[in-house]
């Protein structure tokens, strides 16, 4: 793996990423516990996928808005995509099992 990038925005992190093939959004589905992509109906449980790379983001003004950038890929599917899971104090997903295997990586 190549030596850690540091981004200073979340959306520089994302254009660099999407360069670098991270092109398939993924979203985290709560109810299911798994990643969804909706442009091509892939959902990923927790062991379909690898967690390449991580960012955290906060937002100067309020540090209580944090976003966090995984750059996941998975052998299975053959894919390479982005999930960020931005939250603050009303963050909903504390429960899910997914969110919990992600944040083990941070």
């Amino acid at each position: 793996m190549d030596k850690k990038k540091y981004y200073d925005t979340l959306s520089e992190a994302v254009n660099d990423l999407v360069k670098r093939g991270y092109t398939t959004d993924f979203l985290i589905h709560g109810e299911k516990d798994c990643l969804i992509c909706h442009s091509n109906s892939l959902e990923l449980s927790q062991n379909d996928f690898v967690i390449d790379e991580v960012y955290r983001f906060e937002d100067m003004s309020d540090p209580s808005d944090e976003s966090i950038l995984f750059a996941i890929s998975s052998e299975k599917y053959k894919v390479k995509g982005l999930v960020i899971n931005s939250y603050g104090a009303d963050f909903g997903y504390r429960s899910s099992k997914l969110v919990e295997h992600l944040h083990k990586h941070l």
